[in-house]
């Protein structure tokens, strides 16, 4: 474990504290002519050795240097298919903590790998993904009647709400999990004081029901589902 957390901090440092913007977007323009593709692989081979601090280690720095530089160049190819830029992003980032992983437990990598999957908590993954975007669904379909007869005259980012809602569920799980019911009432304090603003601008009795009727019922399906969650338990 901490073989992989060493490398996984170089990775960190690498990818995102010696990587300047400028130097991102100069390899996207450029790719495999790119300068800085070479001293970012480089860089990473430097990181791994000075945290491994061991020589006999170099050939583990070449590959996990050699490993990032295929799959950086493989993302900088490959962002042109995708519209969504997220997407290759945490693609590659999966791609590098992947090599680092086999890196790190390539002696014993499939009883570890199945040691890790037998410890997975099926029913915490559940309610994770059931506060996720199953509730959003669920929701909508219980509000879909009430939101066509809210007219909204302000924009808003697309789907913000929906990823709010999300966010919101998650954290309350956590905080059931946690046993931390308080912070909840926080929770719901903060989102309220930043609704404020809206409703008083709107004046609208009906957004301000729907929102309260919405807000409820999220914060419930959170509720019920860490509740079932901790019954399992």
């Amino acid at each position: 474990m901490i073989l992989f957390t060493t490398l996984l901090l170089a990775h960190l440092i690498g990818d995102f504290m010696l990587q300047p913007n400028r130097w991102v977007v100069h390899k996207e323009v450029n790719k495999i002519t790119s300068s800085y593709l070479y001293l970012h692989t480089l860089i990473h081979f430097g990181l791994v050795m000075l945290l491994l601090w061991d020589l006999n280690l170099w050939r583990w720095a070449v590959l996990i240097a050699v490993s990032h530089y295929l799959i950086d160049l493989g993302k900088l190819y490959a962002n042109p298919y995708f519209k969504n830029k997220a997407i290759p992003f945490f693609i590659d980032q999966l791609f590098h903590i992947a090599v680092l992983y086999s890196c790190a437990y390539y002696s014993n990598f499939m009883e570890h790998t199945l040691s890790l999957i037998k410890e997975i908590d099926w029913a915490l993954v559940t309610a994770v993904v059931f506060v996720g975007f199953p509730s959003s669904i669920v929701m909508a379909k219980l509000l879909g009647g009430m939101s066509d007869k809210i007219e909204l005259d302000h924009k808003s980012l697309p789907n913000a709400g929906k990823y709010i809602g999300i966010i919101e569920r998650l954290f309350v799980l956590t905080f059931i999990i946690l046993g931390r019911w308080e912070a909840i009432g926080l929770l719901i304090t903060a989102k309220s004081v930043f609704r404020f603003n809206d409703l008083k601008e709107s004046n609208s009795r009906k957004l301000t029901e729907y929102i309260l009727i919405g807000t409820l019922l999220s914060f419930g399906l959170a509720i019920i589902t860490g509740l079932l969650y901790m019954w399992t338990r």
